[in-house]
């Protein structure tokens, strides 16, 4: 879970930065998504917000147990990871429904969809396994 830390660092601060940008418009117009001043666009970007927030608090957050050695951390991360591909899917969705392709910021949010589901794997893997454990020494009380 090392290459955890990393997509964290990266994923958690960029919302964190990106919403920073999107607060004081320091995104150029070049740049930024189609019909990024429409009040419509704005609404439904903003709508993200508190998602992507909650998304760094619980990596973040996740993280911070890891170092801790604190066995709920894997929790935290499998929370932050889902609401990750929650937020890459929404956005990639609406995207293709108003059939907007920036490859950008399909770029980005594709991101969002794809990193977690490795990560999610393991991380259903090793919870599973510990289930399997517990109940195995469940029985063997009984």
């Amino acid at each position: 879970m090392k290459l955890l830390k990393p997509f964290f660092l990266v994923t958690d601060v960029g919302f964190i930065l990106y919403w920073i940008a999107t607060y004081f418009y320091l995104i150029p117009k070049n740049v930024a998504f189609k019909d990024y001043d429409n009040p419509m666009i704005i609404a439904w970007n903003w709508s993200f917000f508190p998602l992507d927030i909650l998304i760094s608090i619980t990596g973040l957050y996740s993280l911070y147990l890891c170092r801790r050695n604190h066995p709920t951390w894997e929790s935290m991360a499998l929370i932050s990871l889902v609401l990750t591909f929650c937020s890459g899917l929404q956005a990639i969705a609406f995207w293709a429904f108003i059939k907007d392709f920036d490859f950008t910021w399909w770029l980005f949010n594709l991101y969002l969809m794809i990193y977690p589901l490795f990560f999610m794997k393991i991380l259903f893997k090793n919870k599973l396994s510990q289930t399997g454990k517990l109940l195995r020494h469940s029985f063997k009380q009984l």
